[in-house]
């Protein structure tokens, strides 16, 4: 959780350049994201990442929680044969930039996303090793060996 809590620290400050930031990064497995789905999404089903804003001004600050699904990570990272780890950033940096403003509802905005999404990964895996978020590679969709890292440990960011 380390390199994670660092991960976003460098993203949301140095990168997006937010001044105030009150960030939560949760880890949680398939079911727990689902329900979280439901509540406040309204959408039945698990998905890979949340972000909730407690923001009411954008320009210089960011203030949420982004809840990441470590089992869509692992998923994922097999369908687009990625690793887990980097679906996991990726993920942190999809749900900071939607709490930074960006939105993904229509093509035009998704792209727009998207491009900003690659840039930040670029940049990040540029200062930071992915693969060291854990271990070893987590198993296959449901296994116990997914669970690493615990999707009860949570990342605080705050500055």
């Amino acid at each position: 959780m380390p390199l994670l809590r660092r991960i976003a620290r460098t993203l949301v400050s140095q990168l997006l350049h937010k001044k105030y930031v009150e960030l939560g990064v949760s880890l949680v497995e398939e079911a727990e994201m689902a329900q979280l789905n439901e509540d406040y999404m309204g959408h039945k089903g698990s998905t890979e990442v949340i972000a909730l804003d407690y923001c009411e001004v954008l320009s210089k600050s960011i203030a949420g929680e982004i809840f990441v699904c470590v089992d869509e990570a692992c998923f994922q990272a097999k369908r687009f044969r990625s690793t887990w780890q980097g679906e996991l950033v990726r993920y942190v940096v999809h749900g900071a930039l939607h709490l930074s403003g960006y939105d993904d509802q229509r093509a035009k905005d998704r792209r727009r996303m998207k491009e900003a999404e690659e840039q930040l990964l670029g940049e990040l895996a540029k200062r930071f090793r992915f693969s060291e978020l854990a271990g070893k590679k987590p198993g296959g969709r449901g296994s116990k060996a997914e669970r690493t890292p615990k999707p009860e440990t949570r990342s605080r960011v705050r500055q």
